[in-house]
């Protein structure tokens, strides 16, 4: 149902070298740089990254990524840490959601709450 979504953030070069990480794992990487817009997607643009155009901080998003599988999503997690983002919850089954619903939760370097996830 999603063709692409855009989020602010206070940095696009650093928002995307985090980006560039995390979602690795997921076999997503950079798809378009478009002066200060920069894409991410495995076949098309869609997450874009375009600069923070209002002071003060920037209102929560949670994006949930799909991972092709549980080790994605354990290698998501990893990879968020390691460039500086806040482990919200570490991977895990989450049965409230469904019996197979595995995920992990950051916060990205503008505030985000983003998620990789496994549904099998």
């Amino acid at each position: 149902m999603i063709d692409h979504i855009a989020i602010q953030v206070a940095d696009v070069s650093a928002g995307a070298a985090f980006y560039d990480r995390v979602l690795a794992p997921l076999g997503a990487q950079r798809t378009k740089e478009f002066g200060e817009f920069i894409s991410f997607g495995t076949t098309g643009h869609t997450l874009w990254l375009v600069p923070a155009t209002d002071e003060g901080p920037a209102r929560e998003v949670h994006l949930a990524f799909a991972a092709p599988d549980r080790a994605a999503v354990d290698a998501f997690h990893a990879a968020a840490v390691e460039a500086g983002a806040e482990s919200l919850h570490a991977p895990r089954l989450w049965p409230q959601y469904h019996e197979s619903y595995y995920g992990a939760f950051v916060r990205d370097l503008d505030g985000n709450n983003v998620e990789a996830v496994c549904h099998t």
